[in-house]
């Protein structure tokens, strides 16, 4: 019975979707207040209908309901708790019932917290946003049911994906959801815009926000999925620049530009065409990434589905919803003329550079991404892209990121001069020189990567304290005024340094692992770097839905223990899937990584080791990254609307 409620309440989500794209729009351009009015209530029916719909599928995972056809291909009766629950969105129906319940969140939340927005505007942005909601709406309905029933239910389920069965993973897409989903906020209020024909500061300061909060989503979700890879698929990498990996990197990419450019939108009214043009872009970017996700045309460890059917159905809704947008921009060019002036050397001119460096490097990334597909379908070549083009052609545009970025904060808007702005930087610059240039001496003859992601590091952090220091004046008090700083100073500080950090740890990572491959006798040991590793032992035992093969391994350095470490190799029966489960003893210098591999015919068992300097680091520095943008949206003047009201004061709507 909650099964079929379920189903009703998402084909009656779906009616409301589709009243709620039609009627506010006809009210704002009639300017009829009573029909802009419906947009509030419906966003908010609509995301409770919506979120019924959700309660019931995750109710049918969590009780086996077996006579639900969704729930047979992706649980089993034995499965833990959390991975019943995480069922509902590890596969393509769940997770898109996901995504359109996301859409809707974004929705009612414009409409609860979007009060000082303008009556016309307001409207707009919440009709663009359900129209987006209609189509994937419909995409679920019609494609990709998850309330389908089975005339005979089996006694069991077929199990979920191994590999999804962790906690990384069962929060990772929740989190990345939020993130691309929320990008289709931005969309909104870009395409409202264009509607309205009116691009000026309030707006950049109203869709500052929820860009923020939806690049905050993004960075978790990247980096639980980052960790995920790390630890459980036992090839010691964080990224390896996998279709799905690029899907939601390059919406990270253009919502991180979309952020400064739009600050320049705010304070200067310059780069209106841009900002506008960045915020349609980072949403069709997320549509990409679904198309490649589901549709089949690229290969990935963790793609959802391979039916090409529904990949075509995904096409057409970016194809709308895309083309739709550029046709409006194109035809409102015209509106958006920019007023502020500025020169060549100046902060909007460094937020111009950042913006480039961003859009160029999610475009080298997307041509690597579909290059394969590209050369199979025009020339009847297979290619593959892999790690070595991504790290040549990406990196230099981060290193030259890296370098500007602190220079560029220290500039004031307008005009300005370069060696004033790098006068309070002279010091932390040569500090990380000297940085750097010691740790180049530590590793003589080994690469530079080591050394210059150190010194990059070390510039982007340093640069970030000075320009947050810089804000305190001259003379006594400068700790309190430190204080009294606005959060948005601080959380840049904190996102900035986060970088930095994380830079430091992909180099280190790249630079200074190293790795072992041996058969290992039990009882005898075995140096790795500056380690002693000791197999103690092999023991067979059953988990809860799985058989474990577990390592026994003892970690020892100058002769002291310093972990048991239990590598394990899972087998899971009902899917008959093998999976990987490093041991890993984590440090903030380093992590030692160990995997088992199989029985060798003359005895002993294949072992895998790795020394990983400054991994941890990584997601340190993205945990601050994430951090620093939820300061950010903390500040008050970053709330929709706050600080804009004098701004941008609501036209009068008459009566209908």
């Amino acid at each position: 019975m909650i099964t079929e409620l379920g189903h009703f309440a998402l084909l009656l989500a779906f009616v409301v979707a589709i009243v709620q794209t039609i009627v506010p729009l006809i009210g704002a351009h009639k300017r009829w207040s009573s029909w802009m009015a419906v947009a509030e209530p419906a966003a908010s029916a609509q995301f409770l209908l919506t979120a019924f719909s959700f309660a019931a599928l995750t109710w049918a995972f969590v009780t086996s309901d077996f006579s639900l056809r969704l729930v047979v291909l992706n649980s089993h009766s034995a499965k833990p708790l959390l991975y019943k629950i995480s069922g509902t969105w590890g596969n393509h129906e769940g997770s898109m019932l996901l995504w359109v319940l996301i859409v809707t969140l974004f929705g009612a939340t414009a409409a609860w917290f979007g009060n000082n927005l303008p009556p016309t505007l307001r409207a707009r942005v919440l009709a663009v946003q359900s129209a987006i909601a209609v189509a994937f709406f419909a995409f679920i309905i019609f494609t990709s049911n998850p309330f389908v029933r089975l005339g005979v239910p089996p006694f069991d389920g077929q199990d979920l994906n191994p590999l999804l069965q962790d906690p990384g993973l069962a929060f990772h897409p929740p989190f990345l959801y939020l993130g691309y989903v929320g990008l289709s906020m931005a969309f909104s209020f870009a395409v409202a815009a264009l509607i309205e024909g009116r691009v000026d500061a309030a707006w950049g300061r109203w869709v500052r926000p929820w860009t923020l909060a939806a690049w905050v989503f993004l960075t978790i979700g990247i980096a639980l999925g980052s960790w995920w890879a790390y630890y459980e698929l036992g090839w010691g990498g964080f990224w390896f620049w996998d279709p799905v990996e690029n899907a939601s990197f390059m919406p990270w990419l253009l919502a991180a530009a979309l952020l400064h450019s739009a600050i320049v939108v705010e304070k200067r009214e310059s780069l209106k065409s841009w900002t506008i043009l960045l915020a349609i872009l980072a949403f069709g970017f997320s549509l990409i990434g679904t198309f490649i996700v589901r549709s089949g045309l690229l290969t990935s460890v963790h793609a959802f589905a391979n039916d090409p059917e529904r990949g075509v159905f995904i096409l057409m809704i970016l194809g709308f919803f895309m083309g739709g947008a550029l046709l409006l921009f194109a035809f409102r060019a015209s509106t958006m003329e920019a007023k502020g002036i500025f020169g060549v050397v100046s902060r909007e001119s460094a937020l111009v550079t950042n913006n480039v460096l961003l859009a160029v490097s999610c475009f080298v990334v997307f041509v690597g991404t579909m290059w394969p597909l590209v050369a199979e379908m025009f020339f009847d070549r297979k290619l593959s892209v892999g790690p070595p083009f991504f790290n040549m052609a990406f990196t230099p545009f981060m290193l030259v990121l890296g370098l500007v970025l602190p220079v560029g904060a220290m500039l004031p808007w307008k005009r300005g001069q370069l060696t004033r702005a790098m006068a309070p930087l002279k010091y932390a610059f040569l500090l990380a020189f000297a940085i750097g240039g010691l740790v180049w001496a530590m590793q003589t003859g080994r690469s530079l990567l080591g050394p210059i992601g150190v010194f990059l590091a070390a510039w982007l952090i340093m640069g970030s304290v000075v320009d947050l220091l810089s804000r305190t004046g001259r003379g006594g008090d400068r700790f309190g005024r430190l204080l009294r700083l606005p959060r948005a100073d601080w959380g840049k500080t904190v996102a900035h340094s986060g970088l930095g950090i994380t830079m430091m740890g992909v180099a280190g990572l790249t630079a200074w692992q190293q790795e072992d491959i041996r058969v290992a006798q039990i009882g005898e040991p075995f140096d790795v770097g500056a380690y002693t590793l000791t197999l103690d032992g092999v023991e067979e035992f059953e988990g809860p839905n799985y058989l474990s093969t577990m390592g026994l391994v003892t970690l020892a350095q100058n002769g002291r223990e310093i972990a048991q470490l239990r590598p394990e190799k899972r087998i899971y029966p009902v899917a008959q899937m093998p999976t990987t489960e490093a041991a890993i003893d984590y440090d903030l210098a380093r992590d030692v990584y160990v995997v088992i591999g199989d029985p060798q015919a003359a005895g002993g068992w294949a072992i895998r080791t790795y020394i990983k300097p400054l991994t941890n680091w990584i997601w340190i520095g993205c945990a601050l990254m994430a951090l620093g943008g939820l300061l950010s949206l903390s500040d008050r003047r970053f709330r929709v609307a706050a600080g804009a009201r004098k701004a941008a004061t609501p036209q009068g709507v008459p009566a209908e």
